[in-house]
């Protein structure tokens, strides 16, 4: 004869659902979430500026570009930062514009970047080209950085470690330090969302203005 404790278990267990066992162990191994919530201000079109150091030095506007593949360096600041040609990794790769133009590079680099409390040995791609940016921080380095940018919610959430970190958007970057072709449109709503008459911009018009990419010399 079994034990009454026995038949307890039993009646127990019976009822136990693995999937929600599950469910709730996934809940408590990931208790340490990153939540977008839904911010006051979304119609807007910047784009996501950091400050962070390079090698130890302090460095503004940095862009972070999901749209980009690899980590690109303007030559400029390639020697602000007191590297020479020297220091050039050699590298075959040929860049391309939103065009499809091909831009040579003068080599790679490995530097340590650090965002927030969390430093990472990031590659770039150095190039002549002059843009709105110091750094442009691309999928390389958020995807290395296990990190994820909001350019509507203008911060960027990155895992240290176990721990969640929040690192809001460079608001030193203004009107006069960054490109005027772009900023012009800095006030600018959401063009996606509503059919346009009369406003800010009129997009059937052929006399408008077309909005330059950043850091590069094509126009959308």
């Amino acid at each position: 004869m079994a034990p009454e404790d026995q038949d307890l278990q039993e009646e127990v267990y019976s009822d136990f659902d693995e999937t929600e066992f599950q469910d709730l162990m996934a809940q408590l191994i990931l208790s340490k979430q990153a939540i977008f919530e839904k911010p006051a201000r979304h119609r807007h079109l910047k784009p996501l500026f950091l400050r962070g150091y390079v090698n130890g030095k302090p460095l503004m506007k940095m862009l972070v570009d999901g749209g980009a593949a690899i980590n690109v360096m303007p030559y400029a600041t390639f020697k602000k930062l007191g590297m020479n040609d020297g220091d050039l990794l050699h590298t075959d790769m040929v860049l391309r514009d939103f065009a499809g133009n091909p831009s040579d590079t003068r080599g790679a680099v490995h530097v340590e970047v650090t965002i927030g409390s969390k430093t990472l040995i990031t590659t770039f791609f150095v190039i002549d080209s002059k843009g709105a940016y110091s750094l442009l921080l691309g999928r390389d380095w958020i995807h290395a950085n296990c990190c994820v940018p909001s350019t509507m919610h203008q911060f960027l959430i990155q895992w240290v470690g176990d721990d969640i970190e929040v690192v809001h958007a460079d608001d030193a970057v203004s009107v006069a330090a960054t490109e005027s072709a772009y900023w012009e449109y800095e006030g600018l709503d959401c063009l996606s969302g509503k059919i346009w008459g009369e406003g800010p911009v009129n997009v059937y018009s052929k006399d408008q203005q077309p909005i330059q990419a950043v850091g590069s010399d094509s126009n959308f």
